[in-house]
C-alpha cells in the first residue's frame, strides 16, 4: 500500500500528474487544490497518497495537503460516493470550507459544488456530521492540553531564571502566578520575566 510518492514531477495537468519515484512514473489523479499547489516539472515533490484498490486495476490519489486526504478518505466512506466524486467536491470547495458547510448543515453550499445533487449533499450531512464534530472536540481537546504544557513549561523557566537571580523559589513562584492570574492575555516569557523581576523587586 503506498502512502506517499517523494520524485520528481515529470508531468502535470488538471486531474492528474506523473511523478519519478526512482525510475519509475507513477500516475496520481488529483484535485484542483493540490494542483494549484505544484511546482514547475523537472522539481521535486511529496505527495500524500490514498491507494484505492479495484478488481482490475489500482489507482493512486494525491494530495498536497494531509487535511484534503483525510477530507477525501471520509468522503468516499459516504454511499454513492466513488473517488472520482470525492475528487471533484474537493475541487469545488476547499476541505475547511467543506467541513464547516457539514456541521452547519448548509445544504446551499454543497448542492453549488458541480456534480452533487441535494440527494448527495443530504446524504454527506447526515452521514458526516457527527463524525466531523467529534474529530473537532478531540482536537480542541488536544490543543487545550498542549497550551495547558506550554504554560506550565513556561512557568518553571521563568521560576528557574529567578531562583538564578537570588530569589526564594516561593516568592518567585508567589510573584508569577500572581501576573499570570491578573493577565487577559497569554504573556511570553519574556514579558512574564520582566514583570516578575517589576514585582519583586517594588
Amino acid at each position: 500500500m503506498i502512502a506517499r510518492i517523494k520524485g520528481t514531477l515529470i508531468h502535470k495537468t488538471i486531474g492528474h500528474v506523473i511523478v519519478d519515484a526512482h525510475g519509475i512514473g507513477y500516475r496520481v489523479f488529483i484535485p484542483l487544490s493540490t494542483f494549484y499547489e505544484l511546482p514547475d516539472t523537472g522539481q521535486a515533490v511529496m505527495l500524500n497518497i490514498h491507494t484505492h484498490v479495484k478488481e482490475d486495476a489500482i489507482h493512486l490519489f494525491g494530495f498536497y495537503k494531509r487535511e484534503d486526504q483525510d477530507v477525501f478518505q471520509m468522503l468516499i466512506s459516504v454511499a454513492g460516493i466513488g473517488p472520482k466524486l470525492a475528487l471533484n467536491i474537493l475541487s469545488g470547495i476547499p476541505a475547511a470550507e467543506f467541513l464547516g458547510a457539514i456541521t452547519q448543515g448548509n445544504l446551499s453550499r454543497l448542492i453549488a459544488i458541480p456534480g452533487v445533487g441535494r440527494k448527495t449533499a443530504e446524504r454527506m450531512i447526515v452521514e458526516l456530521k457527527d463524525r466531523i464534530l467529534k474529530m473537532e472536540l478531540k482536537e480542541n481537546r488536544a490543543d487545550q492540553k498542549r497550551d495547558a504544557h506550554d504554560d506550565e513549561a513556561m512557568k518553571e523557566d521563568a521560576l528557574s531564571a529567578l531562583v538564578n537571580l537570588g530569589y526564594k523559589s516561593a516568592v518567585a513562584k508567589n510573584a508569577i502566578d500572581r501576573i499570570i492570574a491578573a493577565s487577559s492575555e497569554k504573556l511570553s516569557l519574556d514579558v512574564l520575566l520582566k514583570q516578575s523581576l517589576k514585582t519583586l523587586s517594588g
